[in-house]
Order: C-alpha cells, then structure tokens, then sequence
C-alpha cells in the first residue's frame, strides 16, 4: 500500500466565486433511520429523518432521535459534508450502525444539494470575519 504526506501548504487553492469571494462547498444532507427487518433496542422509527444544512440539524415537526443512537452518527456528518474520492469510504459506505450492539438501527445519511460558504461567514478570525452565514438574511 502506497501512500503519500501532502505538504500543509497543499497546492490547492480556496475556490473563489464569480463576484469574487473565496470559499467552499458544504454538501446538505439527510439522516433516515432505516432497520430493513432488523429490530430495534432503541428509538427507532423506520423513515424518521432529519436534515443537515451547514452546522444547522434540522427536524421536520415530530421528528425525534434517541441522542444515544445520534451520538454515533454526529462525527460522521462534517466528513459527509464535505468533497471525498469516488474510492474512499466516505463516499460510499452510507449506514451507520447504532451504538448498542443489540440494537438494529441504522442511519443511512445520504447527499443532497450543495450550498456556498464563504470564509469570512464562517471563520472565527477576528481580521477575515463577516456577517455569519446564518445572519446574512438579516437587515443591517
């Protein structure tokens, strides 16, 4: 197996937009729970979803998930998110198992629509920062 270190200074460059503003894509996603027969220890209603949008996890009213089996899937959701080879893992494994080993549960997180972030929306950088991305809808 042949692998290589990439120089933290990697060559790739920020994407930069049109009307000029460097930054990146975040991928939206839906969290489904699925069981395909298999039974559940846990809270697991089959087709209960929730959606993520930015750092935003959004629930449809009387969606719930158990926040043991949701501590499972949370560390996967970023890495979802973002841009991954057609070969690693992430791309395509998509169910993640929950936490208890009796449990049969799974969520199955798969990829919708992609949404623009700026830097300067999201970074904490005193000197780069701008209206977060979440206030920009706002009125000054």
């Amino acid at each position: 197996m042949v692998s290589a270190v990439v120089d933290e200074h990697d060559d790739r460059e920020d994407e930069v937009r049109s009307d000029g503003e460097n930054g990146f894509w975040l991928y939206d996603l839906k969290v489904e729970t699925v069981l395909d027969g298999r039974t559940p220890v846990c809270r697991h209603i089959e087709g209960e979803s929730f959606a993520v949008e930015g750092e935003a996890l959004v629930f449809a009213e009387g969606q719930r998930v158990s926040m043991y089996a949701m501590a499972a899937v949370l560390p996967f959701l970023p890495a979802k998110q973002r841009e991954t080879s057609a070969s690693d893992w992430m791309t395509t494994d998509a169910e993640i198992a929950c936490p208890d080993p009796h449990c049969g549960g799974r969520f199955r997180i798969s990829r919708a629509g992609k949404r623009w972030f700026t830097h300067a929306e999201t970074t904490g950088l005193p000197d780069a920062r701008s209206k977060p991305y979440w206030r920009k809808d706002e009125a000054e």
